[in-house]
């Protein structure tokens, strides 16, 4: 606890046009090849990676905000995914792009997420069975049960420009939602957190 905050002990957040600036289906390639840049400050790292012609890179907030959940910012919160990734493709071009941005120099993100469950996934990403592209109805149920956490202990991060995911988690479940039209900036995180 920080100045009488109570922080959530599961933040969930949503990928495409979220955490990062790129739309999953309308990649045409696997990620090949990296783009190596400078991560806020903190050294130099893989900044973005190739799919064809897109370059796929965390938005300036999602970087800030994993970078202070990487350093231990927020006592006993965990961090995972709910992306409803249109394709059996786009949920693959996403889970290799994980594998391969960084969060700080030699740690991805997908590094951080398993540190955070010693070693189990337990992200939900895609709209294939069990899955949908309702994350009130199969993302969420699926992600409270393997982790065990309360929906009144959870916080989650969606762009909402394609249907409102936040505002359907928030009416079944009473998870704290925030909107992100614009991608994840620092002062939502903050106020989700708030």
């Amino acid at each position: 606890q920080e100045c009488g905050i109570d922080f959530p002990e599961l933040v969930v957040f949503d990928l495409d046009a979220c955490l990062w600036d790129q739309e999953m289906f309308e990649m045409t390639a696997m990620p090949s090849s990296s783009v190596q840049g400078d991560l806020n400050g903190r050294g130099e790292g893989v900044i973005g990676v190739m799919s064809g012609r897109n370059k796929i890179s965390l938005h300036t907030g999602s970087l800030l905000a994993l970078q202070e959940h990487a350093d231990g910012k927020y006592p006993g919160m965990k961090i995972a995914l709910a992306s409803s990734a249109d394709t059996p493709f786009a949920e693959k071009v996403g889970r290799a792009s994980l594998k391969m941005l960084e969060v700080l120099p030699g740690l991805t993100i997908w590094d951080m997420l398993r540190r955070d469950w010693d070693g189990e996934d337990v992200n939900q990403i895609g709209r294939q069975p069990p899955l949908s592209s309702n994350k009130a109805k199969s993302h969420f149920p699926r992600i409270r049960k393997i982790t065990g956490i309360r929906y009144d202990k959870m916080l989650f991060f969606d762009d909402c420009n394609w249907g409102d995911h936040c505002g359907d988690v928030t009416n079944m479940f009473g998870v704290v939602s925030v909107r992100t039209p614009n991608g994840l900036q620092l002062k939502e995180f903050h106020h989700g957190l708030e």
